[in-house]
């Protein structure tokens, strides 16, 4: 039997395949089994006739890890599957860069990682996103399972490829975010982990349906790779784009000069190399609390925006103030460069958008507002702020090691190329029509992920809780092996 999609000779879906893909379609392209029965769970509905639904405590072992990230003196040397390994990897292996930390003899053997079990997060700041599931691939002498962690060791009954694409599925992975506890932080106790309830088909069975998944969603998640790495590409054409046009211009015939910076090279002849605060003035920006926030009222932009705007220009505000309160904000206008004053990597210090809001607006603290007293234009100015030229020079600028701040002196000092007025219009009208073409193509490249990722879920849901019967497809899996 062949697959309900047709992969496309790149391993790719179509467009108008992947705008489509639901649980129904899916559960045509393959066969259904012979006979359903009702499984009394009311999620799960109708299960193949010859399945059980059984609690997981009835069919592995659950326990909560209580290994720290600590070297303590007299204990164990260990490597230590933390989150971050569970949270990132479908499978754990002994390719993953583990942490080393210290353990006691009791917990290196009862923490021990072996083929099979199953490792889940059981702590999550978002209730929605727990029991992230891997597969211990093989066995991994003086690797243990590390705190935050919960392992599930299947016995005779179940096997552990088929457990891990069963946390996945709709219906299954909504019990742990039901039963997670919690306000600011979500965590699951190892009652509630063995008391959730699985669809449990014959043993042989489980092991089918893992290996037509593993085979199904490898092809997605190579394709996924690809296109992701796609849009990597398109992203670093973008700011090549950008980084090219407001530093050499539109002229390829153009008289260049070495204006002796560094990083920068040479800039058309005609253009000057200036600092911000020979052009305008800087102001820090005041403001009130989120109490102040509402619907509707003076557009008030904040910190956050300038990472959520498009790109490097704030085109709506995400949250008004009242306009009894505007005036303990810091007014902006059309045109004023924000700068956020803090950043916690390289890249975000200083991150910087152009305000383009025609209407009156403010901006609240923890902002820098530039001003510029030439002319200027305002989308010119924008992509010239996120160039790398700039973004090199801020990140030198930050001051401070978890958060890194900037400050109005040093953002003084940021020396841009500035063309002629006429000529800043051109390059950004250029910008705005290349990085337009990109950002098409970015957004239906991303939209075809998502889809992808639609499918994923889908078709691991269909399999685990039996909407689909891919025996047969297994046993041609099996039969061809190596010949994909």
């Amino acid at each position: 039997m062949e697959a309900a999609f047709d992969w496309g000779g790149d391993g790719g879906l179509s467009m108008a395949e992947s705008r489509g893909m639901q649980v129904g379609d899916i559960e045509s392209g393959f066969k259904r089994y012979p006979r359903y029965r009702d499984s009394g769970v009311k999620w799960l509905g109708d299960i193949p006739a010859h399945w059980e639904v059984r609690r997981l405590k009835t069919t592995a072992t659950v326990q909560l890890s209580n290994v720290d990230k600590k070297t303590m003196p007299g204990q164990v040397p260990v490597a230590l599957c933390n989150y971050v390994d569970v949270y990132y990897n479908n499978k754990i292996t002994d390719r993953i860069d583990f942490m080393l930390a210290t353990a006691t003899e009791e917990q290196v053997e009862r923490f021990a990682l072996r083929r099979g079990d199953v490792l889940i997060t059981k702590d999550s700041e978002d209730g929605m996103d727990i029991a992230v599931p891997a597969l211990v691939a093989e066995t991994l002498p003086g690797v243990v399972c590390g705190y935050h962690l919960a392992q599930i060791k299947p016995i005779a009954v179940s096997d552990g490829s088929y457990l891990a694409r069963a946390f996945v599925a709709a219906g299954v992975c909504d019990q742990f975010s039901v039963a997670a506890n919690g306000i600011t932080r979500f965590g699951l106790t190892s009652r509630a982990i063995g008391d959730s309830v699985f669809p449990l088909p014959p043993l042989p069975e489980q092991r089918a349906i893992a290996l037509f998944l593993d085979r199904e969603t490898g092809r997605v998640d190579r394709l996924i790779v690809k296109k992701q790495r796609l849009v990597e590409l398109l992203h670093e054409k973008r700011t090549s784009l950008i980084s090219r046009a407001v530093t050499r211009g539109l002229d390829p015939e153009a008289r260049m000069r070495d204006p002796g910076t560094a990083r920068l090279g040479a800039i058309p002849a005609h253009w000057d190399l200036i600092e911000l605060g020979r052009i305008g003035e800087f102001w820090k920006g005041r403001g009130g609390t989120k109490l102040d926030e509402q619907e509707t009222g003076v557009p008030c932009i904040r910190y956050g925006d300038l990472y959520t705007c498009h790109h490097h220009f704030v085109h709506r505000a995400r949250s008004c103030v009242a306009p009894e309160v505007a005036g303990n904000y810091t007014s902006i206008r059309y045109g004023d460069v924000l700068f956020a004053a803090s950043g916690e990597t390289v890249e975000d210090i200083g991150k910087s958008a152009v305000n383009l809001l025609r209407s009156e607006a403010v901006c609240g603290g923890d902002i820098i507002l530039f001003r510029s007293q030439r002319d200027c234009v305002p989308k010119f100015m924008g992509y010239a702020m996120g160039s790398p030229h700039a973004v090199y020079q801020k990140a030198r600028m930050g001051r401070g090691f978890t958060v890194a701040h900037i400050y109005i002196p040093q953002l003084r000092q940021l020396r841009i190329p500035l063309p002629p007025p006429r000529e800043q219009r051109m390059i950004a009208d250029h910008l705005d029509h290349e990085t337009r073409k990109l950002d098409t193509l970015v957004k239906k490249i991303s939209y075809a992920i998502d889809r992808l990722l639609e499918y994923r879920s889908s078709v691991i849901s269909a399999a685990v809780t039996g909407r689909i019967d891919v025996r047969e497809k297994s046993i041609r899996i099996t039969c061809g092996a190596g010949l994909d």
